[in-house]
């Protein structure tokens, strides 16, 4: 089962993430096999982090809640609040599986927060541009809740037009980078 999971900072958390990032990486490295996707946000600055998302493939729910939950920043309180989602690889596809590579262009974290009837279920035309894409489904895999992509676009307003208006309660467009060990 494939879950996103975007853990969103506190407020001047940044210190505290930087003393614990190769604790970070150590609880990450223990999931390099399940990994599709992994990156942290950044304010409209590009440089002030908020956040950081995770696209993991694990057994189930309750797999999927240890990840969360037990990763040290969580932890140690650098976060404010955990999406947690169920999710599907429309794209079966990793991130590193990504043709335009880690660094070209800006990449942008869009979550479309689902309101009534779903939207967006088929790939979008212009498949070269996204690194993830799919659905954010229940628990149990059968409600849509919204949507979730990793696109390559020229800005936050471009990155925005990959999901349908008007369908969504919410569209939230983060700067997103690729993640990992440097």
């Amino acid at each position: 089962m494939e879950f996103l999971c975007y853990h969103r900072d506190r407020p001047d958390s940044g210190a505290l993430r930087e003393d614990l990032l190769e604790e970070h990486w150590s609880y990450m490295d223990q999931y390099a096999k399940e990994m599709i996707a992994r990156g942290p946000t950044f304010a409209g600055d590009g440089a002030t982090l908020t956040g950081s998302v995770h696209i993991v493939d694990l057994p189930d729910a309750v797999a999927a809640r240890a990840f969360a939950f037990d990763e040290p920043n969580y932890q140690a309180g650098a976060y404010r609040d955990v999406l947690l989602r169920r999710w599907r690889n429309t794209l079966g596809r990793t991130m590193w599986e990504f043709p335009g590579g880690p660094s070209d262009g800006n990449r942008y974290l869009v979550l479309g927060l689902g309101a009534g009837q779903a939207a967006d279920l088929t790939v979008p035309a212009d498949r070269d541009e996204l690194i993830a894409y799919g659905p954010l489904l229940s628990d149990n895999g059968e409600t849509w809740l919204g949507t979730a992509a990793l696109v390559r676009a020229p800005d936050p307003d471009a990155a925005r037009a990959i999901l349908t208006p008007d369908r969504y309660a919410d569209v939230e467009v983060h700067i997103w980078q690729f993640g990992g060990r440097r």
